[in-house]
């Protein structure tokens, strides 16, 4: 009987470890569970702060966008007003050049050939 009475008290020994350990580790679960519980929380934090920045940074980048094709339709137009002055001027000198020249002078005398002024009929070369 001895030896069975061993064995029950080793078994018992046993037993009340295994509840400790039990214990312990329902313990260590709860806090885990606790920190998962709190990672899960910060988690959602950083979520949507990232998800707010990511949305401002949208706003931003739009409105810099639209910003950019203001200034550049602006440019553009002036750019525009520029090259129709150029135009203007270029297609005028080219005229002054032509009339100044001796040819285009001839041209010129040749197509008006004589005006009246003052009731008197004269030519451009200088003779009545």
């Amino acid at each position: 009987m001895d030896v069975n009475t061993a064995i029950i008290e080793r078994l018992e020994k046993v037993v009340e470890s295994l509840q400790e350990n039990s214990v312990k580790m329902g313990q260590l679960l709860a806090v885990h569970n606790e920190k998962l519980d709190k990672q899960d929380k910060v988690d959602e934090v950083l979520f949507e702060k990232v998800d707010n920045l990511h949305a401002s940074m949208k706003r931003e980048t739009n409105d810099i966008k639209k910003g950019c094709e203001r200034d550049i339709r602006k440019i553009d137009e002036r750019l525009r007003m520029m090259e129709k002055k150029m135009w203007s001027i270029a297609g005028g000198l080219v005229v002054i050049s032509c009339i100044v020249s001796p040819i285009g002078s001839r041209i010129l005398t040749s197509l008006v050939g004589t005006s009246t002024i003052g009731g008197q009929q004269t030519t451009i070369n200088g003779s009545n």
